[in-house]
């Protein structure tokens, strides 16, 4: 039972963090949470294990969306590169921090970090580019398969420190960083949203590789459920890449923006009262 709920639970990660550049923690971690502590059905999960596991199935979940992408030229890889040196640091020093909270500090932090996260699937269609790093230092320029030519940049001070937050909240709760990552590059370095989310999920596999490093030495994780996760995962990331070309995410986006929004409020409870 456990390990077909776990297969599941990495299928559905692995195609909504992929489709929307998310990562697949936002699914993974409160899932664990929620069969492991409060239903019990998952043995031995803390708020430690379970951000530990996740991050472990970002490895497969960024790796096999960034490789999709890559076929599709939609990975802006000096960009991802440059992330990555802000984001990585940061995953480090989050996963440290998570040492440190107790089970009800963590549903507080994570529900108000979800409630966060939807709140920014929210303005993220709403908000005009910031036009003034059109011109930055570091300039990039894409093509898409209509011929339309896109011109986008940052400063890469900005770009880094940027990152370093996103990586930092990977880190802590195991949540990729994408859904954060996505809507700046989107608003204020002006990537054309499919390269955004390409992008993102290269940073999000690197900054995995770092942050789940730590969890590993922390003795965080469980490898009979990360083996569970990881091949859902590993095909749901390709199932989302696919569907990221042919589908308008909107009606997915709302849906997890809801979902978020109910997870956030059930873990803040959970934090407050314990229940």
């Amino acid at each position: 039972m456990e390990w077909m709920l776990l297969l599941f639970i990495g299928l559905a990660a692995g195609a909504i963090g992929s489709l929307i550049g998310l990562g697949g923690g936002v699914i993974v971690v409160p899932t664990l949470l929620f069969f492991g502590s409060s239903l019990m059905w998952i043995e031995g999960i803390t708020p430690q294990t379970a951000v530990g596991i996740s991050l472990v199935v970002m490895i497969f979940t960024g790796l096999s969306s960034t490789l999709a992408y890559l076929k599709t030229k939609t990975v802006d890889v000096k960009s991802g590169l440059l992330f990555f040196a802000g984001s990585g640091p940061g995953a480090v020093a989050g996963s440290w921090v998570n040492q440190y909270l107790t089970l009800g500090n963590f549903h507080l932090a994570f529900g108000l970090f979800m409630i966060f996260l939807s709140f920014i699937l929210l303005i993220r269609n709403r908000i005009k580019p910031i036009e003034k790093f059109k011109e930055a230092s570091f300039q990039r320029h894409f093509t898409d398969n209509q011929g339309q030519r896109f011109q986008y940049g940052f400063p890469p001070a900005v770009g880094i420190a940027a990152a370093f937050g996103v990586g930092f909240a990977s880190g802590l709760f195991g949540i990729g960083g994408g859904s954060v990552m996505v809507p700046i590059m989107i608003i204020a370095f002006l990537f054309p949203p499919h390269v955004a989310v390409g992008t993102s999920m290269l940073m999000v596999f690197l900054s995995a590789l770092l942050g789940s490093a730590s969890h590993i030495a922390f003795g965080n994780v469980n490898w009979l459920y990360v083996a569970a996760l990881a091949p859902g995962a590993w095909f749901g990331a390709k199932l989302g890449a696919w569907l990221n070309q042919k589908l308008d995410s909107n009606g997915l986006v709302l849906a997890l923006r809801i979902i978020l929004v109910l997870i956030g409020i059930r873990s803040i409870f959970e934090g407050l009262y314990g229940v």
